[in-house]
């Protein structure tokens, strides 16, 4: 099935999730429609949280239609000087490095790490990954979760790796995991 004609097919007044390429258009241009949720609500959590976007640096580890495109649009509209990258940028964890507010979504499990974060980096993790390879949960995965990995054989992963230290903990939040906070 090819999924652009598919869409094509859509009536853009319909297509509440911001896919149909008139919808795309509208928010390259800034222009009032549809707006892919996932980064929609990644904006709103980051209104709510009160983190500034205008002025900061803002990496995006994903280039999909779905998250990254659009996560970028909507991050540039709010004023923040965006960089874009996906698994085969050069040196990502530098670039990540530089980012002020670094959303990941890019869909390979653990591939941001505690040294791709700046302190005091806003943080959000979009990916959700399946991991079915004992190895890799064994890196991944704290021994609370190694657990339940054990019995059912899988896991779902996000794509940031937290650090392992007794002052991280997961939060309902953006979380500045790279202060500590």
């Amino acid at each position: 099935m090819n999924a652009a004609r598919v869409l094509d097919l859509v009536n853009p007044a319909k297509d509440v999730d911001g896919f149909h390429p008139v919808n795309v258009g509208r928010l390259v241009q800034k222009r009032a429609g549809f707006v892919a949720c996932t980064p929609a609500g990644i904006m709103e959590l980051l209104r709510r949280n009160g983190i500034e976007v205008a002025g900061r640096r803002a990496v995006v580890v994903g280039r999909s239609d779905i998250v990254g495109k659009p996560m970028a649009l909507l991050l540039m509209h709010a004023d923040a000087t965006v960089t874009v990258c996906h698994s085969r940028t050069r040196d990502l964890p530098g670039v990540c490095r530089e980012a002020d507010i670094l959303v990941a979504a890019i869909g390979r499990a653990g591939l941001v790490r505690a040294g791709h974060v700046k302190p005091g980096a806003v943080v959000i993790d979009v990916g959700m990954n399946r991991v079915e390879d004992a190895r890799e949960a064994r890196d991944l995965l704290v021994p609370e979760r190694l657990a339940g990995f054990e019995k059912r054989g899988h896991a779902l992963v996000a794509t940031c790796t937290p650090p392992r230290c007794a002052r991280w903990r997961p939060r309902s939040r953006p979380c500045r995991v790279a202060s500590g906070r």
